[in-house]
């Protein structure tokens, strides 16, 4: 009993880091999106999330999250790496706009030479 019970324990640890947050940008993903990419945020609070954004404008921080009844300190340091605002990049995005910027920078100092 003993062994299934540590079996089973360390099955819960390998899981519990698939749960992770997913990106998602709370000004403009709907509930069901925010309940779906949030770890601790389920369609009650996602649904608070929207109504707050509709009636109080944009989050400006993710900060801002904690206005909302039952977020908490800790579930928005969960998320804190999840949570994109507007005109946020994604982590995919901003590698290739600086190689973008980097390819310009070379190309415009090559055509002063």
């Amino acid at each position: 009993m003993l062994r299934i019970l540590g079996i089973l324990v360390l099955a819960l640890a390998f899981t519990l880091p698939l749960q992770a947050a997913t990106p998602v940008n709370v000004n403009t993903a709907d509930a069901a999106t925010l309940a779906k990419s949030l770890d601790g945020i389920g369609p009650a609070k996602a649904a608070a999330i929207v109504a707050w954004r509709d009636q109080h404008g944009p989050f400006k921080s993710v900060n801002d999250l904690s206005q909302i009844k039952g977020i908490s300190e800790s579930t928005l340091e969960r998320n804190r790496a999840a949570i994109l605002l507007s005109g946020d990049e994604t982590k995919a995005e901003a590698p290739a706009k600086a190689k973008t910027k980097k390819a310009k920078a070379k190309k415009a100092a090559a055509s002063e030479e």
